[in-house]
Parts: structure tokens; C-alpha cells; sequence
């Protein structure tokens, strides 16, 4: 990467103060290009909720673009190019943002919370009190219930510096809502960077011991959706998984991925892989133990046709792979219908149901805590 002369400096951090200025977003576009840099950051005011305005953010470095809204978290498109430069999106999406205010879909790009993944009989004890949740997938409770984060307006303000532009949004949920205990504040930030990284970031406080597991529930597919996802490549660095009973809740078992199709610590073809499995995954893949600050390397996908790479790096325990096992006919954006196994989840979280498992890692906020979780997508083309 070249070197910023010190006027490229002064213009990307004036904007990034103008943005700061601004109690609520307004529609505009800012833009810098020069021969070393070309940033841009689009606002949109798409619609309103009542009071609540809805908007669009079009982050683009130059070399891809990521679009994405304050409504759920959510992000709703990303545009990057193949070996020959072709600009392909690459997340399934809907053909616009007020759609996803009444389209029902399954969480595509959404921000998932309070407790995203699975709550086994929708219910948990914390502190000798049972909290019962509402039963939205089965008999289990599925990424924070009927109404989670990812319907709802966040406070949103865009922001840019040196070398990234970005939206951070901040969700007071109040103690009680979906059945949770305590007010909790969650503050994401989503950015991407000069180097085609697409970054986020979570925090979390609460007044009182509440559960939290945050993720994005982007679905991706490096092929511009041009297909199902099984003629894409995948390694994990993953050494073990949680296995699942028929209502798709870890049993508890740790297990080794050695002799399983789980087993993708050298680079394997997804369809040998679902096949091997006799259907698709939705299973948590081990990466740590334990949380910790470490950002580490979880998981290489290559398409070899387009050559499009997509590197994930996280500080969070484990990684829930979802190959899209449950679309069918969905009408998707541009025309397209979305079926089975035409997209992949990689959703950095802690384990499902861990506030029911004791041997698994907690899942509990307590007050004066913070919960801090950091995700990055990098992109780039096979060598």
C-alpha cells in the first residue's frame, strides 16, 4: 500500500469530523480520490418506522463495495471482483432495504441477538431464576426470539479516517424484551478497510446478569450467486465440533473431527463434504476453548471458476457453518431463486446453548463486564 501524503490525511479525517457533527445521518455522498486512495460513503434515508429513519450506507474503497443498513444490522450486499475484475455481489439479499421490513427471509445479512444460535426449550436458568423465551424454531428459541436485533432500528452514524469508512450503531434493549433479563447496550461497529477487509465489531453492557452472543448472519456465495455453493473449496482450522440432536442442540459432546466429514483441516470440496454428511451442516466448528483477545485464522474458502478468496478471522470460541440447508424456491434478489445450498453462514459465536451446557463457555454478562466480539471477512483473488 503507497503512503498518504499529508494532505490526503487532512481531507479523510475533516470528513470523518463532519460525520461526528451530525446528530442523525443525512442523504449525501462523500468521495476522495486521488492517485493513492478513493474512498466513498453514500447515505440514503430508504424509509421510516414511525419515528425511526431507515438508511442505507454504500461503502465503497475503490475495489468493492459493501451496502448495508441501520435496520437490523444488516448487511445487504457485497461487490467484490473476480480474476478478471468483474464486480459480483456476493451475499444473498433481497432487491432492496424496505423489503427486508416486511419480506419474511432467513436472516440474510442480519445482526442476530440478544443470544444468537439456538436456545434449547426456549428456556434457561440464571442465578436460581428460570427466564422462559418465546418457542420460534420448534421447541427452541432461535437468534433472540420472535422480534431479536435483527428487526429492529439502530442509532446509526457513519465515520472515516485514514484508511477506513464505516457505520457504527448503537441498540439499547430494554430488560424484559424477548424474555431476557437486564438493559443491555450494544454498540457494532461495521467498516471496511483500504485493503478489502470488511470488519465487525460488537461491545455490549448490562445493569443486570443477562445472557449475550452476537453475530452476522451474512449468507455468502463467491460465485456472484451464480449457483449452489458445493463446487467451493473449505479449510478449518477446526480440531473438533459440537454434535447436534434432531432439533439441531448440541448434546453436549465435544468431538474430534478426525474420520467425520467435519473434518476440513485440509482444503475439501463442499458438495464431497454434504454428501459425506448425507445433507448439509448447521454445526458449531471448535476453535477455542476459550474466549480470548486472539484473532485468529478460522476458515479459508477459495471458488475456483471466479477465484475469488474469502479469509475469516475472529477472537470468538467457535463458528456455526450453515450451508443453506433449509432454502427453497426463495426469491431472491435480481430474479434469482435461492435453493438448497446456494449460500454458506459463518457465524462467529459462542456455542449454541451454552447457558444449558456446563461444560461448554458462558454465555453470561454480568454488570461492570463488557462483552467485546471481533469479526473480519478478507477478501482477495487465488494466486
Amino acid at each position: 500500500m503507497k503512503l498518504f501524503k499529508p494532505i490526503h490525511f487532512v481531507a479523510i479525517l475533516l470528513i470523518a469530523f463532519a460525520f461526528s457533527c451530525q446528530s442523525k445521518p443525512k442523504n449525501s455522498e462523500t468521495q476522495l480520490e486521488t492517485e493513492e486512495i478513493n474512498l466513498m460513503l453514500k447515505v440514503e434515508k430508504v424509509a421510516q418506522i414511525q419515528d425511526q429513519e431507515i438508511f442505507k450506507y454504500t461503502l465503497d474503497n475503490g475495489n468493492m463495495q459493501v451496502e448495508m443498513s441501520n435496520y437490523g444490522g444488516l448487511i445487504s450486499r457485497i461487490s467484490v471482483p473476480d480474476k478478471n475484475g468483474k464486480l459480483e455481489n456476493i451475499a444473498l439479499t433481497l432487491d432492496s432495504i424496505p423489503e427486508f421490513l416486511t419480506k419474511p427471509n432467513p436472516f440474510f445479512g442480519a445482526t442476530a441477538g440478544r443470544v444468537a444460535n439456538r436456545i434449547g426449550g426456549a428456556k434457561f436458568e440464571l442465578n436460581g431464576k428460570t427466564y422462559t423465551l418465546a418457542k420460534n424454531n420448534g421447541e427452541n428459541t432461535l437468534h433472540g426470539g420472535l422480534e431479536g436485533f435483527n428487526k429492529k432500528v439502530w442509532d446509526s452514524e457513519p465515520y472515516a479516517n485514514d484508511s477506513i469508512i464505516g457505520v457504527k450503531m448503537t441498540y439499547l434493549s430494554v430488560d424484559g424484551e424477548e424474555g431476557f433479563p437486564g438493559n443491555l447496550t450494544t454498540t457494532l461497529w461495521m467498516e471496511l478497510t483500504l485493503d478489502d477487509v470488511l470488519r465487525i465489531r460488537f461491545e455490549a453492557e448490562t445493569d443486570q446478569p443477562t445472557l449475550v452472543n452476537l453475530t452476522n448472519h451474512t449468507y455468502f456465495n463467491l460465485s456472484g450467486i451464480s449457483g449452489p455453493v458445493t463446487d467451493h473449496v473449505f479449510q478449518f482450522n477446526a480440531d473438533a465440533y459440537t454434535p447436534v440432536d434432531e432439533g439441531l442442540i448440541p448434546t453436549g459432546e465435544i468431538k474430534d473431527v478426525t474420520g467425520t466429514p467435519f473434518d476440513f483441516r485440509e482444503p475439501k470440496i463442499l458438495g464431497n463434504q454434504i454428501a459425506a454428511n448425507n445433507g448439509g451442516f448447521d454445526h458449531n466448528m471448535v476453535m477455542k476453548l476459550e474466549k480470548s483477545p486472539e484473532l485468529i485464522h478460522f476458515v479459508n474458502i477459495v471458488h475456483p471458476t471466479s477465484g475469488r478468496t474469502m479469509d475469516m478471522f475472529s477472537d470468538n470460541v467457535g463458528v456455526q457453518f450453515y450451508t443453506a440447508n433449509f432454502l427453497d424456491g426463495f426469491a431472491g434478489a435480481e430474479g434469482k431463486t435461492y435453493d438448497k445450498y446456494w449460500g454458506f453462514c459463518l457465524e462467529s459465536q459462542n456455542w449454541p446453548d451454552a447457558i444449558n451446557k456446563a461444560n461448554f463457555p458462558s454465555s453470561i454478562l454480568n454488570p461492570g463486564e463488557k462483552y467485546e466480539h471481533l469479526i473480519e471477512y478478507r477478501f482477495g483473488i487465488e494466486k
